[in-house]
């Protein structure tokens, strides 16, 4: 081979080189990243796949009823996993169930004392949301009842919630400042029961809970009691100790003092804590 062709031959090789070189890094420098970002892909999937869902039982008063289920709703929508399950009844009977170790993840009761009788059930509990009591006569108030007074009417059907029960101790609170006597013709277990009386005609008034009365429509008509003769109920919330989902639970009651919370609660009427 002459000496000419060997230094044609040699640059041509060289040329190629240069040429080749920064496309052959490139490539090298893609699937390096390419094997850098699949660990990170593979890591995120079970990351994922270790968030489980939680299945919250909340023991409630009966008087948040309408108000928690629509909450539950919006929580469930902020909280994409999340299913939160509702339980009421009158604070008393949620407080023995709590005593007796039903399954259950937070309570909101409708007065502190009941939750304050929990302590060694429930963690540090904080009041969401306040109530008042309200006169609920029967539709169209027949017997014109305008006050606490009226309520001592012997030929009224009066029906309380039971002396055990927040609004049945509320309810006697009240009368007794008065100084009002009233024999009521039936004690009810919650003040959902009470509101049923009177909507269904078996009683003439009951005193229950503002936003219980609200709803109610013209199934009966609302009488106020003016602040000086009334009673403020606090709803206080606390997880429970022996919960299994002791995290998403302590979030929901947290959540219960949030702006959105205290809105929809607000809006239904309830006062703020």
């Amino acid at each position: 081979m002459s000496p000419t062709l060997t230094r044609r031959r040699a640059a041509a090789a060289a040329l190629t080189a240069a040429l080749l070189g920064p496309a052959l890094a490139a490539c090298g420098a893609d699937e390096k990243s390419d094997a850098t970002a699949s660990p990170s892909a593979s890591s995120s999937a079970p990351a994922s796949a270790e968030t489980k869902a939680a299945n919250l039982t909340v023991l409630a008063a009966s008087s948040l009823t309408d108000v928690f289920k629509t909450a539950g709703a919006a929580y469930e929508k902020a909280h994409p996993g999340t299913k939160v399950t509702f339980s009421f009844a009158g604070s008393q009977e949620l407080a023995a169930q709590v005593k007796q170790g039903a399954p259950a993840d937070a309570l909101v009761t409708a007065d502190t004392k009941t939750m304050d009788g929990l302590k060694a059930e429930t963690n540090d509990a904080t009041v969401i949301a306040k109530n008042r009591l309200v006169i609920a006569a029967g539709k169209g108030n027949p017997f014109k009842i305008d006050e606490l007074r009226d309520l001592a009417d012997s030929k009224l059907k009066v029906v309380l919630a039971a002396p055990e029960v927040p609004v049945g101790r509320y309810s006697k609170q009240i009368l007794d400042a008065q100084k009002i006597e009233v024999k009521p013709v039936s004690q009810e277990a919650n003040v959902r029961a009470v509101l049923s009386k009177v909507e269904l005609g078996e009683a003439d008034a009951g005193l229950v809970y503002k936003t219980d009365s609200a709803k109610s429509g013209d199934k009966v008509v609302t009488v106020d009691i003016p602040d000086d003769q009334n009673a403020v109920a606090s709803y206080p919330a606390a997880t429970i100790k022996q919960s299994e989902n002791g995290e998403a639970g302590a979030a929901f009651v947290a959540w219960l003092s949030s702006p959105e919370a205290q809105k929809i609660l607000q809006d239904a009427g309830f006062q703020k804590p």
